[in-house]
């Protein structure tokens, strides 16, 4: 899958839900790795902030993030919401306030806005998360619980329960995010009534009306009360739908509460940055706890950035004979066992060290110390396969070292680890020079790196 950006900006005003003031957001295309960000264009100097879960400041009644300096922006889980569900993950969001205008409490009118103005696809790969081991958040007291399971794709299922005849219990769930557009983004954000008179008192939900938001009664309406809604909303007068609720338009579906619970929590786990294959279970959610699940799965984003992981059980790619089709070298210099992936600019292989090895017989041999230069060798190698297999005839090229640059020894390696050779070509070959960077890891933990350069030549 390609990284996405916008194929044209676009903009949306409306009245930010707490403040009530009007604030314009305008959306631009971005280059590759570029991420989501948001730009304070009302504040001297115009401080960006990424949308990542590390960023979280606020979970009070929606999503708040801030960077360093404590710049914030406020209500992004709709639009963030939106963009994850195009798995766009490449936009600069210019705001000139402090919160997302929450327009109709839904985020179908950025999902239309981000539709109308084009998707383009990047030329870089887009990382995704897969998971190797469940990730839970959990409140026993709150009747809280989050899963995140690993799988091959991405799904999402919901259950809510606020303990209210008006509401019941609701579920729902997807098995992808092909529907957003029609079947969660129209969902509204709601509240109860109950919740919405101390925060009127508070001086909030300033941007609030009965076409943004569902307000369910739960209880019956005291005149006095009646009296303070309508002068909030400016209504001569207010009454509780058949369906409990104070909204002027009808519920979508029977079960909104449940679907907007959804499409928050897709907005949130966008935080992470990257789009995510995993089964996640939702029970009883809310942004505070859909955050700190976002903020563990970036944790892991992060972690395999520096400690990337490799299936070393799959079915090789090349054995060591294929291998040895390739590469001129044989035991006891042939320092490569198989290689488990390859593409254009990119192999990993994979070295069992043994005792059985002959330079452990005057390398150390009271304490086993595979020499690094060794090491390094094995790293080359791997990237010869990779440089040989661009030819159609590998048997008749060698490869030759030109240079080692920026070369580190982190760890010592010893018999009964498994080596894996990572190399990255770094610009395309040119005059048959190759320009490689490698690690070695071993158990996902670098042992050895360095810069290389090797040129490849025929066999005369």
């Amino acid at each position: 899958m390609k990284q996405k950006t916008l194929q044209s900006a676009f903009s949306l005003s409306g009245k930010g839900l707490h403040g009530g003031k009007n604030v314009t957001i305008t959306c631009c295309p971005t280059e590759a790795n570029h991420g989501i960000k948001f730009q304070r264009i009302d504040i001297e100097n115009q401080p960006v902030i990424d949308a990542l879960a590390s960023n979280v400041a606020s979970t009070n009644r929606g999503t708040a993030i801030k960077n360093y300096n404590g710049d914030t922006v406020h209500t992004i889980e709709h639009l963030m919401a939106s963009f994850a569900a195009l798995n766009i993950y490449n936009v600069l969001v210019q705001i000139d306030g402090d919160e997302v205008p929450i327009l109709n409490g839904s985020a179908q009118p950025f999902t239309d806005a981000i539709l109308q103005s084009g998707i383009k696809e990047l030329d870089a790969e887009q990382e995704v998360l897969t998971l190797r081991d469940i990730v839970r958040i959990e409140d026993k007291e709150c009747d809280v619980e989050m899963l995140a399971i690993p799988a091959e794709n991405f799904s999402l299922s919901v259950y809510v329960d606020y303990k209210t005849k008006i509401l019941g219990q609701q579920h729902h769930q997807i098995n992808s995010l092909d529907n957003f557009a029609t079947e969660i983004a129209p969902c509204r954000t709601f509240c109860f009534l109950h919740e919405i008179l101390p925060m009127m008192k508070l001086g909030l939900i300033k941007g609030g009306d009965l076409e943004n938001a569902i307000i369910y009664v739960e209880n019956d309406i005291s005149s006095e009360e009646k009296t303070e809604i309508c002068a909030f909303f400016n209504k001569e007068n207010i009454d509780v739908t058949q369906q409990g609720t104070l909204s002027t338009r009808e519920l979508l579906f029977s079960n909104e509460v449940a679907r907007h619970k959804l499409m928050d929590i897709v907005g949130d786990l966008a935080l992470v940055g990257q789009p995510i294959n995993a089964q996640i279970i939702a029970r009883c959610p809310g942004h505070a706890y859909n955050t700190q699940l976002a903020k563990k799965l970036l944790d892991i984003v992060k972690k395999e950035k520096t400690s990337p992981f490799f299936d070393l059980t799959k079915e090789p790619l090349f054995t060591i004979e294929d291998i040895k089709r390739k590469l001129p070298h044989r035991p006891p210099f042939l320092l490569v066992d198989k290689i488990i992936e390859m593409t254009e600019t990119r192999i990993i292989g994979v070295k069992n060290v043994t005792m059985n090895e002959p330079h452990f017989v005057g390398h150390f041999p009271e304490q086993a110390v595979m020499p690094g230069v060794l090491i390094m060798e094995g790293l080359a190698q791997a990237g010869g396969v990779l440089v040989l297999s661009t030819v159609p005839d590998p048997e008749n090229y060698l490869t030759f070292f030109m240079k080692m640059d920026k070369v580190k020894f982190r760890k010592k390696v010893v018999p009964g680890d498994t080596l894996v050779y990572e190399m990255v070509l770094l610009e395309p070959i040119r005059r048959g020079i190759c320009h490689m960077y490698g690690k070695a890891y071993v158990n996902g933990t670098v042992v050895a790196e360095g810069d290389l350069m090797a040129q490849i030549t025929k066999d005369k």
